[in-house]
């Protein structure tokens, strides 16, 4: 009975994260109110109070999810002979999450262009810990190219880390902003390859 009742409660938090979504996406967060979202959820306002003690806390609850797809596949082999191809096939895959995870690509729309960070969420335009986690592989895996002999000469490993770091947000923040009958993943691709090419030897 307890299990059971444990298994509810997820299932019916599950809904509330994605009724947030939902209702972020169409009006806004600053426009949003857990009223809405327990609406959309089909649940009382209660039951949202009972998982989340306020807006913010559900918006980060939210957050944090869409980094979970990237954690499972945007992978960093360490045994890679050729990290700098490592590199590259894991900006690829961030392009293949967006493409076809559309609950993710739905929550960096919000977190990017659907609210704004004042009051509560001020704190909340800092890096999420998946942000520093991929920024802590790239670092290892340009030190590990360096150490490969694999890096254009006079480049700084750190610095290039940062530098991709940088552009992969950029080129994210773009892809989100096309319309998406102008989403071409190839065009990304291409984008990413040329990044790659330039920091080769």
């Amino acid at each position: 009975m307890v299990r059971r009742t444990k298994e509810d409660a997820e299932v019916t938090r599950r809904q509330i994260v994605e009724a947030a979504r939902r209702v972020f996406l169409e009006c806004g967060v600053g426009r949003t109110s857990l009223e809405k979202v327990a609406l959309a959820a089909g649940v009382t306002r209660g039951a949202v109070y009972w998982h989340f003690k306020n807006k913010s806390d559900l918006f980060f609850a939210m957050r944090e999810e869409a980094t979970l797809p990237f954690l499972d596949r945007v992978i960093f082999d360490e045994e890679d002979d050729d990290p700098l191809g490592g590199i590259e096939r894991a900006l690829q895959e961030i392009i293949r999450v967006l493409v076809d995870q559309p609950q993710t690509r739905e929550t960096l729309d919000i977190v990017t262009f659907k609210c704004e960070y004042v009051d509560e969420f001020s704190g909340m335009m800092n890096c999420t810990s998946g942000q520093f986690h991929f920024l802590q592989q790239l670092i290892d895996a340009y030190g590990r190219a360096a150490l490969k002999n694999q890096l254009r000469a006079g480049v700084d490993p750190e610095a290039l880390a940062y530098d991709t770091f940088l552009f992969v947000s950029g080129l994210v923040r773009n892809w989100l902003a096309s319309p998406p009958v102008e989403r071409l993943h190839a065009g990304a691709e291409d984008f990413i390859r040329t990044h790659m090419a330039l920091r080769r030897r």
